[in-house]
């Protein structure tokens, strides 16, 4: 599993181009690609902050959805509509989640060198506690 919160503050007037682009990676992600659980934006207290929840089947499916050509195609825009941009990699509590465990994965054999740099850029980032928690749980 791997399942991401992103905190994300947008350029003051660039709420409802970043939504716009928000809907159409939302609704691409859910079309055509396999290994999504949750592909959610939500909108926070602060004008212009927003939230996404990303959950998918392993780390390398978030991987082929971060190198996906809709994911391509929107980079450019949200570059330009979002200010800053920080991802939390998050872990499910046992028990009060039905998702395993967020877990990083290395490429594939023959991945090409774009998933190999995705990989590297996005290695999921395993908080030492989690592994504690589990196992005293």
């Amino acid at each position: 599993m791997a399942t991401i919160l992103a905190h994300i503050r947008v350029h003051p007037g660039a709420e409802a181009r970043f939504e716009a682009v928000a809907r159409r990676l939302y609704d691409a992600t859910h079309a055509d690609e396999t290994g999504v659980h949750a592909y959610q934006y939500w909108r926070g207290r602060e004008p212009g902050s927003y939230y996404a929840l990303l959950a998918f089947a392993d780390h390398r499916s978030f991987i082929e959805h971060q190198v996906s050509p809709h994911h391509d195609e929107a980079t450019p825009e949200l570059g330009e509509v979002i200010a800053e941009m920080r991802l939390e990699w998050v872990d499910p509590v046992p028990g009060a989640s039905p998702w395993p465990p967020t877990a990083h994965q290395a490429p594939a054999d023959d991945a090409d060198d774009e998933v190999r740099r995705a990989t590297e850029a996005f290695a999921a980032r395993i908080a030492d506690w989690w592994t504690s928690q589990a196992s005293s749980g």
